[in-house]
């Protein structure tokens, strides 16, 4: 597996390596010493995965406030989608900035989303299945997120906001400026 950085420190780009052959492939899109090793310190306790029929469809800005805060490690199975991730953790030298990356079943790349940032993605093809692991279970109450075209952040989502599709509740979600981040953040130095 090869593990690359992003511009916001913590957010991981994980690619794993394929093994293919004239039937396909086969690969490892998890191993826990290789992620230990990269500084991922998440145990997963569920999986998670969405079905959207169109492109175009918006699903975030979301994230889930402590005590319920959550790690992800999203992986798209069938499709591609232009996945976002916002920092939202104060005293972050990247506070309120995002990063942005195409993730697709053909290329498997992974991204890993520590707590303490919002996570959202567009989809780029109809049909598309994107899947990914938690470190906290889903807690309804604690359940929060960002509107996804917030004037604030100005994220260049591949789609017109007219032309968007979204749930209700995406659609209601609040500003980054009137939010009130319960993350803070702190550094930690690898070896």
């Amino acid at each position: 597996m090869d593990v690359q950085t992003t511009r916001l420190p913590g957010v991981l780009v994980v690619k794993p390596r394929r093994f293919t052959d004239e039937r396909g492939y086969v690969a490892e899109v998890y191993t826990e010493r290789v992620f230990r090793r990269a500084g991922i310190m998440a145990s997963f306790v569920q999986d998670n995965q969405s079905f959207s029929l169109h492109s175009g469809t918006i699903r975030g800005l979301h994230f889930q406030t402590p005590p319920a805060a959550q790690a992800k490690l999203v992986r798209v199975i069938r499709g591609c989608v232009y996945d976002v991730v916002v920092d939202l953790r104060l005293g972050s030298p990247t506070f309120g900035q995002w990063t942005a990356k195409h993730l697709s079943a053909q290329d498997g790349e992974q991204l890993y989303v520590p707590p303490g940032f919002a996570h959202g993605f567009c989809t780029l093809e109809p049909a598309t299945e994107v899947t990914y692991k938690v470190d906290s279970y889903y807690v309804p109450a604690c359940q929060s997120g960002i509107v996804w075209n917030d004037a604030t952040l100005n994220i260049p989502w591949p789609v017109a906001a007219d032309a968007a599709i979204l749930s209700n509740r995406d659609r209601a979600l609040g500003t980054f400026a009137a939010l009130a981040s319960p993350f803070q953040y702190r550094h930690v130095a690898h070896a």
